[in-house]
């Protein structure tokens, strides 16, 4: 490794581990990179910055968001929770199993995992806890559930990841459906588990709803549900591309907000918007200096460095993915979701590609570990949210979501060693 690539991550790492924000970290040590190792004008790195963002791929990222914020405001939290509720709230733990179902309802519409913990945890972790559920059992299963919003598609990390490898969003999309609906499954087993063992739940929600109640929660959601089959079934069927799809779903966003729920009026436009172009704001600066940095690893050609140096070490495709895994689990503690696939994507996909490993299949890999991350500590950004809802300490909270996060991770070893898993709809 060169003197210049040393000193980019010695820089990085520092700049880390002083609590500077991810994205001027990343901006910071390219901008040093410049201005000792190049010739490079610095006048260029506003100009490499814009031409970062300036692709049509991008664009869906702002558009999902902007759907997910307008149908979060909606109404569509509480309709998926009732609907969740008339599905399987007559049995053992109904409650805390309509919660997980409103995490995977809600990841389907929103894309984002601090979206979903907000959303379906102001109305069930309250309700969970006044029913007798445990409260660290409760806020655990709900940052957990809602980790799920950055693999069930539609997706941001997904099209991040897309992004920054040159593989077919739509085909991420299709991939991450089964791991999504896997992880839900086996959390919902765990629930059930726990619920007969601590005697939590005894499906009296349920019990007070009528045949023709339980009918219009499901009709009621119907719509809202409907959203995720447009958006892949129209990218899938290459009747618009991703960020087509992403324009139809604000749309559509609109048309049952304000037509069918009739819960926003225009004076709340102000508020939807300002909040979506902050959360993408937010989200397109880390990737204007993720992709950055990516640049420059790519003129340093660590990648190709990495890659020649693992695959002299003769790995095994099962070895590798082990240490995939070791190593996104690790930086998801410490890094944002789309920053570390920004950075370790690039340095990954050559070794996968040279052992035959689908860049698909590594791509859900990729998320899913970094899903986890959401609810390990120090950065587990789901941790926050649960912990400002559920006033518990964020340490607490990691130590409630253990039970749930090891459900998780037997989810992953699944997925990562049963590829069949993530590529059987491309088939």
């Amino acid at each position: 490794m060169s003197e210049a690539a040393i000193a980019l991550f010695v820089l990085l790492f520092l700049l880390l581990f002083s609590s500077a924000p991810i994205a001027v970290a990343l901006g910071l040590a390219t901008f040093a990179y410049f201005f000792y190792y190049t010739t490079i004008p610095l006048t260029q790195i506003p100009e490499t910055l814009f031409n970062a963002l300036n692709t049509f791929p991008l664009m869906a990222i702002p558009m999902f968001v902007l759907a997910a914020t307008i149908m979060s405001r909606g109404g569509i939290s509480d309709r998926l929770i009732k609907a969740g509720i008339a599905l399987v709230g007559q049995f053992r733990g109904g409650l805390a199993m309509t919660a997980v179902l409103s995490c995977v309802f809600f990841a389907a519409i929103s894309g984002s995992s601090p979206a979903t913990v907000v959303a379906v945890g102001t109305l069930m972790i309250p309700a969970m806890i006044n029913s007798g559920y445990g409260k660290d059992f409760s806020t655990g299963l709900v940052a957990t559930s809602g980790s799920l919003g950055i693999l069930i598609p539609p997706s941001i990390p997904l099209i991040v990841y897309g992004i920054a490898t040159e593989q077919s969003i739509g085909d991420l999309f299709i991939a991450g459906v089964m791991p999504g609906l896997l992880a839900g499954a086996m959390l919902l087993l765990m629930v059930i588990v726990v619920s007969r063992r601590r005697n939590y739940g005894t499906g009296e929600h349920a019990i007070s709803m009528t045949k023709q109640e339980k009918l219009k929660a499901l009709r009621d959601s119907a719509l809202s549900l409907l959203l995720p089959v447009l958006v892949l079934g129209g990218i899938y069927g290459g009747i618009f591309t991703p960020t087509e799809a992403a324009a139809m779903a604000v749309f559509y966003a609109l048309l049952l907000s304000f037509l069918v729920y009739r819960q926003l009026s225009i004076k709340d436009l102000g508020t939807i918007l300002l909040t979506a172009s902050r959360t993408s704001a937010m989200i397109m600066f880390i990737i204007a200096n993720g992709i950055l940095f990516s640049f420059v690893l790519t003129s340093e050609r660590i990648p190709n460095d990495v890659a020649e140096a693992l695959v002299a070490m003769d790995l095994q495709p099962w070895t590798f993915l082990l240490m995939v895994t070791v190593t996104l689990l690790l930086a998801g503690c410490f890094m944002e979701t789309s920053s570390a696939i920004l950075i370790i994507a690039p340095i990954l996909l050559p070794i996968a590609i040279e052992l035959d490993i689908n860049p698909i299949h590594l791509g859900i890999i990729m998320v899913m570990n970094l899903e986890i991350g959401m609810i390990t500590p120090p950065l587990g950004l789901n941790l926050f949210v649960a912990s400002g809802l559920s006033r518990m300490s964020v340490l607490r909270v990691a130590k409630a979501a253990i039970p749930s996060a090891a459900v998780l991770l037997s989810a992953l070893l699944l997925i990562t060693y049963i590829p069949q898993i993530s590529l059987s709809l491309l088939d």
